[in-house]
C-alpha cells in the first residue's frame, strides 16, 4: 500500500500533535522519504521533531512554524519545502480548530487555509507549473455530512471542505496538474477536550449552547488519533481523484459515494 509514497516528500500541516503527528508517523513508517511539519505551536513542533528523529532518524523530517492564515508564512512553508528536500508530492492540510466563539478565525482556518493550500499545493506540483504532479489531501470530518445545533459555523466549514474537494478534484483539473485532490473525513477523536470545546461555543443563541455542544459530541463514536493515520495510507493508494473517504469509530475506512436523487 505504501508504493506511492515510498521516496516522496511530503507537507503536513497541523502536524505537530494529534491527527496530525500519527499522519507523520503513517507516512514515514511507510517509505516516506521526508516530511515538513508545520504547525502554529512551536513547543508542540520541535517536541515532534524529537520524537521523529529518534524513531525514524534526524534527517528525515523539518519543522516550520507557520500560521496558515498568514498568506506570507504559507508560501514561505512551501518554498523551504522545497529547496530543503528538492521536491514536493504529498500535501495534507489538516490544520483546524472547533471555536465557533471565534467563528471569522474558524473560517479562515478550516476554509481560507484549505483552499489556499490547496493552489498552493497546485502550484508547487503541477504538471503545468514544471512539477511532477501528487496528491492533496485535505482532513475534514464526519460533520461535514450531518448537522449539528451546537456548532453551526464548524459544521459548515466542514461542509465546504468536501465540496471544495469534490470540485477541485475534477477530471477537468488533473488534466492540466497530474495532481490527485482526495477528502479524507474523521470521527470524533478520543483526545478532544469537551469542556474546553464547550467555552468555545458561539455566543448569541442560546445560553446553554455550551452544554449542548458536550453532550452532542460526547454522543458521537470516539477513535484514537492512530486510527486516522493508518486510514491516510490507505486512502492515498486507493483513492480516486475528487473522492470522499470516512473513518470513524475505529472501524475500517469507507468510500462515500455521491448519489443524485431525481425529484
Amino acid at each position: 500500500m505504501a508504493y506511492y509514497i515510498k521516496e516522496k516528500v511530503a507537507i503536513v500541516t497541523g502536524g505537530a500533535s494529534d491527527i496530525g503527528l500519527c499522519c507523520v508517523k503513517q507516512l514515514l513508517q511507510n517509505g516516506l522519504k521526508a516530511v515538513t511539519i508545520a504547525d502554529i505551536n512551536e513547543t508542540k513542533g520541535q517536541e515532534a521533531i524529537n520524537k521523529l528523529s529518534k524513531e525514524f532518524g534526524a534527517d528525515k523530517a523539518i519543522f516550520i512554524k507557520t500560521d496558515v492564515t498568514k498568506p506570507d508564512e504559507f508560501e514561505e512553508l512551501f518554498k523551504i519545502t522545497l529547496k530543503t528536500w528538492k521536491s514536493i508530492d504529498v500535501v495534507i492540510n489538516h490544520a483546524g480548530i472547533l471555536n465557533d466563539k471565534q467563528w471569522e478565525t474558524e473560517i479562515l482556518v478550516n476554509c481560507s487555509a484549505v483552499v489556499r493550500g490547496s493552489l498552493l499545493a497546485m502550484q508547487y506540483m503541477g504538471k503545468d507549473k514544471g512539477g511532477n504532479g501528487g496528491i492533496i489531501i485535505n482532513i475534514s470530518s464526519v460533520l461535514g455530512f450531518h448537522p449539528l445545533a451546537s456548532c453551526p459555523v464548524h459544521v459548515a466549514t466542514k461542509h465546504f471542505i468536501i465540496g471544495f474537494n469534490r470540485s477541485l478534484g475534477s477530471a477537468y483539473h488533473y488534466r492540466t496538474t497530474a495532481v490527485k485532490v482526495i477528502t479524507l473525513c474523521s470521527g470524533l477523536i478520543d483526545t478532544l477536550h469537551l469542556k474546553e470545546a464547550a467555552k468555545n461555543a458561539i455566543t448569541g443563541l442560546n445560553p446553554d449552547i455550551g452544554e449542548l455542544l458536550s453532550e452532542e459530541l460526547q454522543a458521537l463514536p470516539s477513535q484514537p488519533p492512530e486510527a486516522v493515520g493508518k486510514a491516510l495510507i490507505l486512502v492515498i493508494a486507493k483513492g480516486d481523484n475528487g473522492s470522499v473517504w470516512v473513518t470513524e469509530n475505529n472501524q475500517p475506512v469507507y468510500e462515500v459515494v455521491r448519489t443524485l436523487k431525481s425529484v
